[in-house]
């Protein structure tokens, strides 16, 4: 056999080789280039409506847990908690008269001063002033809170966006005036190919790889894969919540491709943004 000849079966060979043992590889430690960071966006929005009177946060700020974001003017809520006081104050007056015409009540049918119906009357009232004491106490605790509710906290650390909202806006209860993102809840959804998620097990370790900073990858961990994508088949019922993952050639049959969650266990090399593209592979040894 001619050594050029032999060269060329040898380089044929290796090559065949290495595309069997990438192959495996590609089974055995399955990896992705389509992977995002994911994070929870919480909305914040005013449970009562009215002018706010100060913001001190500006758009993109990082902010803690109890940080103020915003107030809503108090005047009127405070007004509303000092009519439910005087309210109150009635209900217990009348309250302590009724108590004491019950009792009375008491010695004086004994006495057959007054009729059964006469008394009846007289303990009907007074249960009928302890409901009316209960009903203020209520309206009081609810003009409370909904003063306390003109104080608008951040419910968790994370940053801000889309605060777009200035003094003097009037805002209604349960408007979204401003997103908040949950520093504490960063992942990454990681889509793997229908073929791949048989080797895509929970609590398999992964290596997280950041687009841009690709010699500084660090650790996560599978917790789950979805059990559901939508598929576009022409129904008319929606995506029943089922994530939607399109395919990115649509002349050639591809597999689909499933989110799998990955939690975040090590430190990135940079904060994390909702949106960042990322690589992920199984990393067993």
């Amino acid at each position: 056999m001619k050594p050029k000849v032999l060269v060329t079966l040898i380089v044929v060979a290796l090559a065949l080789v290495s595309a069997v043992l990438m192959y495996s590889r590609y089974l055995s430690k399955p990896w992705t280039r389509d992977a995002y960071v994911r994070a929870n966006v919480v909305g914040i929005a005013p449970r009562v409506a009215g002018p706010i009177i100060q913001i001190p946060v500006v758009d993109n700020q990082s902010v803690k847990k109890g940080d103020l974001l915003f107030q809503i003017d108090p005047r009127t809520f405070k007004a509303a908690v000092d009519q439910a006081q005087g309210q109150l104050d009635q209900a217990q007056a009348k309250l302590t008269d009724a108590e004491a015409n019950a009792k009375r009540a008491v010695d004086l049918l004994q006495q057959n001063v007054i009729s059964r119906e006469q008394y009846d009357d007289t303990i009907q009232n007074f249960e009928a002033a302890k409901a009316d004491v209960a009903a203020a106490e209520a309206a009081l605790e609810n003009a409370k809170l909904n003063l306390e509710f003109t104080t608008v906290v951040s419910p968790v650390d994370g940053y801000l966006t889309n605060v777009n909202t200035s003094p003097g806006t009037y805002v209604a209860a349960g408007e979204q005036l401003l997103a908040l993102v949950d520093t504490s809840t960063f992942w990454v959804a990681a889509y793997f190919k229908e073929t791949q998620i048989a080797g895509v097990q929970p609590n398999d370790k992964v290596r997280i790889t950041l687009m841009g900073h690709s010699g500084q990858p660090f650790e996560g961990v599978v917790a789950s894969t979805a059990w559901g994508i939508f598929v576009q088949d022409g129904s008319t019922m929606g995506s029943q919540l089922l994530p939607n993952v399109p395919q990115t050639i649509d002349w050639v049959r591809l597999p689909n491709r499933f989110p799998v969650r990955v939690d975040i266990t090590g430190k990135p090399p940079v904060p994390l943004r909702i949106g960042q593209t990322a690589s992920v592979a199984i990393a067993r040894d």
